[in-house]
């Protein structure tokens, strides 16, 4: 049998070197660091999204359907959206870090909604939307974090290709 391991040089460090001789290999190494600066936080995404989940389907978990209407719409409505930001930071976390401060806004509001949206919650009700809301608080707030370490809303993009070479005002220098 043939061996396929070895190169046309006949060993295998060789291979190592026709890759560092690769005329794209600075295009490739920032690319992925670029493709990885924004997953400071790859375990916050998923809890966000099942969490989004969980609150879309609470009002049936905890059958408050028929007692609190109101608030199943609510409820429903804001978990669709947790768990699409949740799937936003997922698919493009650079550009979703920005918002994590909306994750900490529908947290605090996720408190508040039983008294506002409600009308007499009973103490399972309330204490659902207080726990969700706190989560999503704290989910949110670590979010936010990673977004300001990472760079702010730019998300750490400032020395891309896209901004080289360019002034005050964008112009080329």
């Amino acid at each position: 049998m043939s061996d396929l391991s070895h190169t046309r040089a006949g060993t295998r460090a060789d291979a190592h070197a026709d890759m560092a001789d690769h005329p794209d290999l600075p295009e490739m190494r920032e690319r992925y660091d670029r493709t990885l600066g924004g997953r400071d936080v790859a375990l916050v995404d998923a809890p966000v999204f099942l969490l989004g989940l969980y609150c879309a389907v609470s009002p049936w978990v905890l059958h408050f359907t028929s007692s609190q209407p109101a608030l199943v719409q609510h409820n429903l409505i804001i978990g669709i959206a947790l768990a699409v930001l949740g799937l936003g930071i997922t698919a493009s976390p650079s550009r979703m870090y920005g918002l994590s401060w909306a994750i900490c806004a529908m947290g605090a509001w996720m408190i508040v909604a039983p008294w506002i949206v409600g009308s007499g919650p009973d103490l399972g009700v309330v204490l659902n939307n207080v726990i969700i809301g706190g989560l999503a608080v704290v989910l949110g707030l670590i979010c936010a974090a990673a977004s300001m370490k990472s760079g702010g809303a730019m998300g750490g993009r400032a020395g891309t290709k896209a901004t080289a070479g360019r002034g005050k005002a964008g112009f080329r220098d």
